[in-house]
């Protein structure tokens, strides 16, 4: 059986019988959601331009991927900002985050320190500076010209 493929539907003929396969492809659409608050007020002034999660999250996120930046607390219904291309995701850990992604995680946020005690509130468990984070550097996506 011979088989071409003219865009996206896969042709196979045999003798005299031509049968036609649509190949479905999908597109997902990611979200960086965040549920605090405070965050939702920065999002929306875009002081925020990066977020640091806990663990490696990087297959999730991927470099050049556009997400969903939505606000709201788990199990409830949540509300969507703006489309965002994530310009660099970094995994690191805790200890060796920079100034630069303290400043664009949270401008009020001024050392390693406050951000683990922070995380420290948000997963109710101990964050060590050995812990494993990933850096996500997003910038909202305008759809006019």
């Amino acid at each position: 059986m011979d088989r071409y493929i003219v865009l996206g539907i896969t042709i196979a003929a045999r003798k005299n019988i031509t049968v036609l396969y649509l190949e479905w492809s999908c597109i997902i659409m990611m979200a960086l959601n965040f549920q605090a608050s405070k965050h939702k007020k920065m999002l929306m002034e875009r002081t925020k331009t990066c977020t640091v999660r806990l663990g490696d999250v990087s297959n999730l996120y991927p470099e050049g991927a556009v997400v969903w930046i939505t606000v709201g607390k788990k199990g409830e219904s949540k509300h969507k900002l703006y489309p965002a291309y994530l310009d660099k995701v970094r995994v690191k850990t805790m200890g060796t985050l920079t100034s630069n992604d303290l400043g664009h995680q949270n401008p009020e946020i001024n050392s390693r320190e406050e951000l683990i005690a922070d995380f420290e509130r948000i997963y109710k468990r101990r964050i060590l500076p050995e812990d494993t984070v990933t850096v996500i550097y997003f910038t909202e996506v305008h759809e006019d010209m």
